[in-house]
């Protein structure tokens, strides 16, 4: 039965990664197999992970510090985002589950029903518990008896949070005579269409934009918009699809104009020729996200090119001047393998990654990721640590994000998230101008509901088997 289960979840798994916290290319052969199978003895462990060059650096680092601190020795299995997924679910179908892994918040009730993940709650502490950000600790909490998240037992601790900021290009603003924006107060929708459009230009005379305002991808960063507009994807209760209430329709509609009516972002044609993101790292656009796995990237690229690039963080815009600015707040897990055969020492691992300051230091120093323990952020780490690693100058709006206002991506809390996966099928109608955001929304939203539904049916089913 258990194995049956295992398959089970394993084939619920099979969408897409929801992106959380680590972006990155894997540093090694991907085409390898490795061994993701468990230490076999009394010191061994195995840590699957994904991420960049930038994770791999700091991982060592930590891991190195567990291994002289516990003695204990430590294979550390990386690969990319996008094959991350898949050859976990590999590990889990032959039985080879690493000690000590990543998992999504979003994917991890399959993982609890299917007996894959060790209750990690006598590990730790509660004093240490109410230490780290409270969306890290209840994304890992689910209790199987109800079939509720965010409460009951602990299956995992917060690898990080991920705050989802803004940013803007500083060097830019200088050279176009434009005042910075307000750290602490949001601009508004038409404050930032207005600042876009100053920002939009052909700076060498030839004819042609090669400057621009912005440049979003729909998909990561519609959804500070919408919320700041007042929609959302889904009813608190996370029982019904939204995508067709008018604030909705009305902030991606919003969203779409930027390219279709203010022509503030590259059209098709030069956005294929170099996306957004390497166009912003050129220096040829004003607004872009700011999250903080980028900061080495952003770091490098600002040391490099001094005269077109540097940056700073600011809160995303809202509809009207007084409403509340919001964003997306990701994370990733660090599970254990109920299977592990060394399962307190792989406990203690988790623990170590998540909860030590000297390992939290060692990874906020590597800039993958804020730290997540709440007095050290709010004190040390923001007043001296932060500023001297380099660290942007209003650093803070990512602890505010954690602490304050982020929100889960739609499809966290839920079963599965095809529902909403389900939203972007055809989210090109809108951004073209086939569709208005409205039609579109109207139309997508019963396919919608009726994948949320199933993720519900499936939610009692997993349960009852459970």
């Amino acid at each position: 039965m258990r194995r049956m289960k295992a398959a089970a979840v394993a084939a619920t798994m099979a969408g897409a990664l929801t992106l959380a916290a680590c972006s990155g290319s894997s540093s090694g052969n991907a085409s390898e197999e490795p061994d993701t199978s468990g230490g076999d003895a009394p010191n061994e462990l195995t840590f699957m992970f994904r991420g960049g060059e930038y994770d791999k650096l700091a991982y060592e680092q930590a891991i190195a510090s567990f291994e002289e601190e516990t003695g204990a020795s430590v294979t550390m299995i990386i690969t990319d985002a996008d094959q991350y997924a898949t050859k976990l679910q590999a590990a889990i179908a032959g039985n080879k589950v690493p000690d000590v892994f990543y998992i999504e918040p979003g994917r991890m009730q399959g993982y609890v029903y299917a007996n894959v993940l060790a209750d990690l709650t006598s590990y730790v502490e509660q004093d240490v518990l109410d230490n780290i950000w409270d969306f890290g600790v209840e994304a890992y909490r689910f209790d199987k008896e109800t079939g509720q998240a965010r409460t009951g037992p602990l299956y995992g601790l917060p690898k990080d949070v991920g705050p989802f900021g803004f940013g803007y290009n500083t060097v830019m603003f200088e050279k176009m005579g434009i005042e910075a924006p307000d750290p602490d107060v949001p601009l508004t929708f038409d404050e930032f269409v207005d600042i876009a459009k100053q920002l939009t230009t052909d700076t060498d005379g030839d004819g042609e934009l090669d400057q621009w305002g912005t440049g979003l991808n729909v998909q990561w960063n519609s959804q500070a918009f919408v919320w700041g507009a007042g929609g959302d994807w889904i009813s608190e209760d996370q029982k019904t699809v939204t995508v067709d209430d008018p604030a909705f329709a009305e902030a991606l509609q919003w969203f779409a104009d930027l390219q279709l009516v203010e022509q503030v972002t590259p059209s098709v044609e030069p956005a294929q020729t170099l996306d957004t993101y390497q166009r912003w790292m050129a220096g040829e656009i004003g607004f872009f996200p700011v999250a903080p796995w980028d900061i080495a990237t952003y770091n490098a690229v600002a040391e490099e090119n001094p005269d077109t690039f540097g940056y700073d963080v600011i809160p995303y815009p809202v509809a009207n001047a007084g409403d509340e600015t919001a964003t997306w707040l990701g994370s990733l897990g660090i599970a254990v393998a109920e299977t592990s055969k060394n399962k307190d020492l792989a406990a203690q691992l988790a623990v170590y990654l998540s909860t030590d300051l000297e390992a939290q230091k060692i990874l906020a120093e590597n800039k993958v990721q804020i730290p997540n323990i709440k007095d050290y952020a709010f004190g040390e780490w923001i007043e001296t640590d932060a500023p001297a690693a380099g660290w942007p100058a209003n650093t803070e709006e990512f602890l505010q994000i954690a602490d304050e206002y982020g929100r889960a991506l739609p499809g966290t809390w839920t079963y599965a998230p095809e529902w909403y996966d389900e939203f972007w099928v055809g989210i090109d109608q809108v951004l073209t101008g086939q569709m208005t955001a409205a039609d579109y929304a109207a139309q997508v939203q019963p396919n919608m509901q009726s994948k949320l539904d199933l993720a519900w049916s499936n939610a009692e089913q997993a349960k009852a088997q459970g």
